[in-house]
């Protein structure tokens, strides 16, 4: 063969990897979605998904400037496209009456699907009408969670706006392989159970440069959490990141392998807490690194507790189950808004273990603040303020 046939086959051949590893593209608008934020544009997006879903190589389903407004919604595989990325430059909407979506356990939800990302665009959720209510009256919804992934792999989100969910803004369970990065939650500091990112019986998830301001955890992570990532978090307001709360259950799996660094919080109610109710149970949590946070004017900067029981309702009377070992908090600094800034109290029948307090300091009111410890085994290295815990 000529060298001049040589270059046409390798021409083919690109060619022909450029077609394979191609990109189709699905506007929304296409299928009858309005930009106008007031036509229901629920079927439109649905019919968009299952075209994407249904074709074979990559594909792009598209959200162009504006706002749709969308009822609930459930995007399910097992698609034939291997990766589907959702790009949205405009808003998605939900209805004005909450009782419409407080009723849904999600408003959007992605169930066994694999190779999804989702890239930019805004979530508006009208979240502060339910909360409203939930403060008069206990006859209000439940409410939904913005943004769902179960049973899932290889989801990557990138520079989504959450805002004012009704409940939890994003969720990760059973999931497997998830990349979050740039994204920010807004929601009033008074709004209940709106925690900003939710992880549980899931496994390698990173979470990465993000602003999460809320009424709830700005970072829960559920039981059957394992190697997580979590790393340039700003918080505030918000209950911190939480461990927890674990231990319901009487049959439950850990928590193990979890790193959180570079944190910033401000005017948060906790910093690093591990919580669990004082219940029998099979759970655990092993292998956790606090490192490098900047506490601003927080009430408990460093909490473990056992005894957890919001509001002092239907609190339950036994000792915890929960296996609390292996803990580092390392490089945090900053104030406490109590004089308590450290507060490990963990279970009599289970002590925590193998906690490790290195180069902490904390202060409050500008002085030296206090540190509360009950069944704890660990060690202090370095220079920890306030000390005489460990």
């Amino acid at each position: 063969m000529n060298m001049t046939m040589s270059f046409f086959f390798i021409i083919l051949f690109a060619q022909h990897i450029s077609l394979s590893f191609a990109t189709t593209n699905y506007n929304v608008l296409n299928y009858g979605a309005k930009p106008n934020g007031l036509t229901d544009s629920t079927e439109a997006f649905l019919n968009a998904w299952a075209a994407a879903c249904g074709s074979t190589g990559s594909s792009m389903i598209y959200v162009p400037k504006g706002r749709y407004l969308l009822g609930s919604m459930s995007f399910k595989g097992s698609c034939k496209s291997t990766y589907i990325t959702i790009r949205i430059d405009g808003t998605l909407v939900a209805p004005g009456d909450y009782q419409i979506l407080g009723k849904a356990s999600h408003w959007l939800s992605f169930e066994g699907v694999s190779g999804v990302s989702i890239v930019g665009g805004a979530l508006d959720a009208k979240g502060s009408n339910l909360w409203a209510c939930k403060a008069k009256n206990t006859n209000c919804p439940t409410g939904a969670t913005t943004l769902m992934f179960t049973n899932s792999n290889n989801i990557k989100i990138n520079g989504l706006l959450s805002l004012n969910s009704q409940m939890f803004h994003i969720g990760f369970n059973g999931c497997r392989d998830v990349n979050v990065k740039a994204v920010k939650v807004i929601a009033s500091g008074d709004s209940p159970n709106t925690d900003g990112i939710h992880v549980q019986y899931s496994d390698n998830v990173v979470i990465m440069n993000s602003v999460i301001k809320t009424g709830d955890d700005c970072i829960s992570i559920g039981p059957g959490a394992k190697n997580l990532w979590i790393e340039g978090i700003r918080c505030g307001p918000g209950h911190g990141i939480s461990i927890g709360s674990l231990g319901w259950e009487k049959e439950e799996e850990g928590v193990k392998n979890v790193t959180v660094k570079r944190s910033i919080f401000r005017d948060t109610t906790n910093g690093f807490r591990i919580k669990s109710w004082a219940r029998q149970s099979s759970g655990f949590v092993e292998g956790v690194r606090f490192m490098d946070a900047i506490m601003h004017n927080v009430q408990y900067p460093i909490i473990i507790d056992q005894h957890y029981c919001p509001h002092s309702l239907n609190c339950p009377t036994e000792v915890s189950g929960i296996k609390i070992s292996d803990i580092t908090y390392q490089g945090i600094r900053g104030t406490s808004a109590t004089a308590v800034a450290i507060k490990l109290d963990c279970s009599a029948n289970f002590p925590c273990k193998g906690i490790q307090l290195k180069n902490v300091n904390l202060t409050h009111l500008h002085q030296v603040a206090q540190s509360s410890c009950a069944n704890v085994l660990g060690n202090s290295i370095g220079l920890v303020q306030p000390d005489g815990c460990l």
